[in-house]
C-alpha cells in the first residue's frame, strides 16, 4: 500500500475507496482535516499510550463499533 511517510491528509486520501474503517490514536485527526467526500469511517482510540498493552483493552470495544459504523462517521473509544 505504500503508505509509510504519508501525511494524514494524503493518508486518508489513500485509505479511501481501500479500507472501510481507519483506526487512528492521532485524536486531533478529525479536528485537521475534513472527512467530507470520504467513504470511510474513522474510530479514534484514545488510551493511556500507544503501546499495545493499553490499546488491546479496546478490542472488544473496537469490534462492537465495527459492527455498527457507516462511511463517514466518527467514532471515538477510550478515556
Amino acid at each position: 500500500m505504500k503508505w509509510l511517510g504519508l501525511s494524514n491528509g494524503r493518508l486518508l486520501a489513500a485509505a479511501n475507496g481501500q479500507v472501510d474503517v481507519f483506526l487512528t490514536v492521532d485524536k486531533n485527526l478529525v479536528q485537521q482535516q475534513s472527512l467530507a467526500g470520504y467513504q470511510l469511517a474513522v474510530i479514534v482510540l484514545r488510551a493511556q499510550s500507544n503501546k499495545i498493552e493499553h490499546l488491546s483493552a479496546l478490542v472488544n470495544p473496537i469490534l462492537a463499533a465495527l459492527e455498527s459504523i457507516k462511511p463517514g462517521e466518527v467514532v471515538t473509544i477510550g478515556a
